[in-house]
């Protein structure tokens, strides 16, 4: 009977430790959640309220982030793309201009050694209600569903009981590690407020979004009765608000402030910032954004840090907006910058200006 509890014991303390790895490797990524420094350039992994939240009938949208290549020899890296569409509602010679919209996000996260990735695709929906008939204000509701597939590369982790003395860690291992990948679905809702009058160029946008609010358990084991002492990881809900203007300073120049707060259990992160859009033609609509931001952080042991500077650069070619960004991270890891950079790519189809829902980048 002692043996029994021995043998026991031992495989559970193995699958705790495995899990602690995890659980560690886990925590050190968890600014990965679906998290970029252009978040008005990703709006489907923002806020689905914002789905189809366009100047235009359709959009095409991706956005690529490159993180800490300097500090690590697997740098995380972040891809998502994604297409929304709008169309009205009700009758064409309604003063009220609602609009119903679709949207498709693909998204795509790697990190680390062991390639822990996350991939994501979802459709979302929402309905854009105009709330007087100038169509001065509209009230957005969203929501997004997904599945959700992560997995780890076990051929990059080696244990003490592989190494065999002479030419390395060649021998197998008696580690009984679990499945690689395991999938789960994913939900969110949000709301958008916007006040856009026809008289004036400012323009304000509120909007606040709550992410896996069904909190999924995201686990690579799938804990029996008798492993009761196994951390039972759920996937915390994250809230998120976003606060966004247009203030024109001069002919041609607007100023954007902007921030966006995001808590998702002990961790808080917030950015805010802004841009100045200059135009850069009478004649056709090309335009230049130069921006920064800072991001003030709370990480799980309820330190506050200031975790990075944001540097940004946008132009506007008609109806193709390209952005590029750059964090600078505050602090060094083992000597090295810990710097990220960000590209997006956006195509706005049968561009119109006469509905202004979500500000660009």
């Amino acid at each position: 009977m002692p043996g029994n509890f021995k043998t026991r014991d031992l495989k559970v303390m193995h699958k705790i430790y495995i899990s602690s790895l995890f659980l560690i490797f886990f925590l050190e990524i968890q600014a990965q959640d679906r998290a970029f420094s252009q978040f008005y350039a990703s709006p489907l992994t923002l806020n689905p309220a914002l789905t189809g939240a366009i100047e235009g009938k359709f959009r095409v949208s991706s956005i690529y982030r490159d993180q800490w290549r300097q500090a690590m020899q697997e740098p995380f890296q972040t891809f998502s793309s994604a297409l929304d569409l709008r169309w009205r509602m009700g009758k064409e010679r309604s003063r009220y201009q609602d609009h119903a919209a679709v949207g498709l996000m693909f998204f795509h996260d790697k990190a680390g050694a062991v390639n822990f990735s996350t991939t994501q695709i979802s459709v979302s929906g929402a309905y854009h209600k105009a709330l007087d008939i100038r169509n001065s204000q509209f009230l957005s509701l969203g929501f997004q569903a997904g599945v959700v597939q992560r997995n780890i590369n076990f051929g990059n982790i080696t244990f003490e009981d592989q190494f065999n003395g002479t030419t390395g860690y060649a021998d197998p291992t008696q580690e009984r590690l679990p499945e690689n990948n395991y999938s789960f679905g994913d939900f969110s809702v949000g709301l958008n407020y916007v006040f856009s009058p026809k008289s004036s160029r400012f323009r304000l946008f509120m909007g606040g979004a709550m992410h896996h609010f069904h909190n999924p358990t995201v686990s690579f084991y799938h804990k029996t009765d008798s492993e009761s002492d196994l951390p039972d990881n759920k996937l915390a809900t994250r809230y998120s608000a976003q606060l966004s203007a247009q203030v024109p300073v001069s002919k041609g120049i607007t100023f954007l402030p902007r921030a966006i707060f995001d808590k998702q259990d002990s961790h808080m992160k917030l950015d805010a910032g802004g841009n100045f859009r200059i135009s850069l033609s009478d004649f056709r609509l090309v335009s230049l954004h130069l921006g920064s931001y800072v991001r003030p952080v709370i990480d799980y042991d309820d330190s506050f840090r200031l975790d990075a500077v944001v540097a940004l650069v946008g132009i506007e070619l008609n109806n193709v907006l390209i952005g590029t960004s750059y964090d600078f991270h505050l602090g060094s890891t083992a000597g090295f910058n810990r710097g990220t950079f960000e590209m997006s790519v956006a195509y706005l189809g049968e561009y119109e200006d006469d509905l202004i829902l979500c500000p660009k980048f």
